[in-house]
């Protein structure tokens, strides 16, 4: 959750049964990206407290996000790739993004990732998005485990990605370079039948800020 692979695509807002689905819960949208969505997404990867834990610093030009778009979209492949916006249900605003990668059906296995704008971190925003996501790879896709890559030290993450059943697998040391940093990952997993047993009121309680969990 830290860490990620491309943040992508898709305009429209309701998708082909088998394209992008939306996703919609309680007080969330997890929907395709729209050419509006830009500024939003922007200014979700230029904080530096969202991208301190990231694969890549802080953006501090709108066209480095109108690039990452532009691969992103040119990359995605629902049969290996869901990229979606994370949008308040009411306005349809993008507050985030949250990504399932390196699906691998004959496997059962796929790696999860998302970014959450930090002016709505401690909200509860993140595991509701995230719950999402996994019931529809667990569910929707039938996988039978989902990865996740953590920097140790977003303890916020950690403890969001434990609450909703992930378990620590182990710890790869200086794996990521990022603006002169060395960084670890955490490698996290999440089995189909541990994800089932979780109660959704366990895994809704006491959320932190969380800066992001990411397939990197």
């Amino acid at each position: 959750m830290n860490h990620a692979p491309a943040n992508a695509p898709d305009a429209p807002a309701a998708a082909a049964p088998d394209d992008l689905p939306v996703l919609t819960g309680e007080r969330l949208r997890l929907r395709g990206f729209r050419e509006d969505d830009l500024p939003d997404f922007f200014a979700v990867h230029s904080d530096p407290a969202v991208n301190r834990y990231w694969s890549f610093p802080a953006w501090t030009d709108i066209a480095q996000a109108r690039d990452y778009f532009a691969d992103a979209i040119a990359a995605r492949d629902a049969t290996r790739m869901l990229c979606w916006v994370i949008a308040e249900r009411d306005s349809d605003r993008l507050i985030g993004a949250a990504t399932l990668c390196a699906i691998h059906r004959e496997q059962g296995r796929a790696e999860i990732g998302y970014a959450l704008r930090s002016s709505h971190w401690g909200r509860g925003y993140a595991q509701d998005a995230l719950r999402l996501a996994l019931a529809h790879a667990f569910e929707g896709l039938a996988l039978r485990r989902v990865e996740a890559d953590i920097d140790p030290r977003n303890q916020g993450s950690c403890r969001l990605a434990e609450r909703l059943g992930f378990v620590r697998e182990g710890l790869l040391r200086e794996r990521w370079h990022v603006a002169g940093e060395l960084c670890d990952s955490a490698l996290y997993g999440l089995l189909a039948r541990e994800w089932h047993a979780v109660p959704s009121d366990q895994a809704a309680s006491s959320a932190g800020s969380c800066a992001g969990l990411a397939a990197r």
